[in-house]
């Protein structure tokens, strides 16, 4: 046995037991004190997921790098990425993808392919653009819940995105955006958020999976144990994906005594890589290679 065909079958092992522990918990063991109005399970507090999700939500062996070229014999990573070592290299994971693969369409993969091999160029994250949902649960920074007696309201770390979520439906958004119109119901203990209306610029992760602005994401937060939701969010995309396809992780509080969301605006860190061209005397910058360069170079 091959040591890759080990890592794929211990991650569907692992993949199933933490699904079948998943569903027993919220079928009926542990049942979470009432929030405001007594009526719905308390879900306030600072939450974090703990994975390498951000990176790769499919199941994967490391990388050396989260932008890769072609190179003499096989993948090297690319010139922008190359001087960071380490730290641009993608950690192993089991994934957090219900099969282990996304269902892409033909042309969709070859896009996710496209995306990850320009890394450093697409990637919304390095701008810091608003993540987008599901992304923003599994950022590497915590999150808050704020829920009231009818109103739930979700504060993210990351570049202070907020969703104030519609306790009903209004219709259609207007117009499509970057955190999308989220809608609240209740499944029993379970928060059930239905997401439309996002735009098609943010990404699923660091390795180029995309979609368009026809997905329609339905989030499910369950409780499992006074410290602990469980995370599931369903996928359609018709215009992206041969068929609907599911993620799922656990989320921990974060037990600090004082543990809350701090200020983490990154606007003003990228202004320099957004619109340093245009100061009247730049500053010295690196250049990064032009890919549609090395294409016409490659032809």
């Amino acid at each position: 046995m091959t040591r890759t065909t080990m890592f794929l079958l211990a991650g569907a092992l692992a993949g199933a037991a933490w699904h079948g522990m998943a569903e027993e918990d919220a079928a009926g063991g542990y049942v979470a004190p009432r929030g405001p109005g007594g009526v719905n399970p308390d879900l306030n507090g600072v939450w974090q997921a703990m994975n390498e999700a951000n990176y790769d939500i499919e199941r994967h062996l490391a990388r050396a790098s989260m932008g890769l070229r072609d190179g003499p014999e096989g993948p090297v990573p690319d010139l922008a990425t190359l001087y960071l070592g380490a730290v641009a290299s993608v950690p192993p994971s089991l994934g957090v993808v219900e099969g282990g693969k996304i269902p892409y369409k033909p042309e969709a993969l070859a896009r996710r392919d496209e995306n990850r091999r320009l890394w450093v160029h697409r990637d919304p994250e390095i701008k810091c653009y608003l993540p987008g949902v599901p992304r923003a649960t599994y950022m590497p920074q915590p999150f808050q819940i704020l829920q009231g007696e009818k109103e739930i309201e979700i504060v993210y770390q990351f570049a202070g995105a907020v969703r104030n979520i519609y306790s009903e439906d209004p219709g259609p958004a207007p117009v499509d955006s970057w955190m999308g119109q989220s809608v609240a119901s209740w499944d029993g203990d379970t928060l059930v958020l239905t997401v439309t209306a996002q735009n098609d610029q943010t990404w699923l992760d660091r390795a180029g999976n995309h979609h368009s602005n026809q997905m329609t994401v339905v989030e499910r937060y369950t409780p499992t144990s006074p410290n602990h939701l469980h995370y599931e969010a369903t996928i359609d995309d018709p215009e992206t994906f041969e068929r609907p396809w599911k993620i799922s992780m656990p989320l921990y509080r974060r037990m600090e005594p004082n543990a809350m969301i701090l200020d983490f605006k990154c606007v003003e860190f990228v202004e320099e890589l957004i619109y340093g061209e245009y100061r009247r005397e730049p500053l010295p910058r690196f250049e990064l290679p032009d890919p549609s360069a090395e294409s016409a170079e490659s032809e």
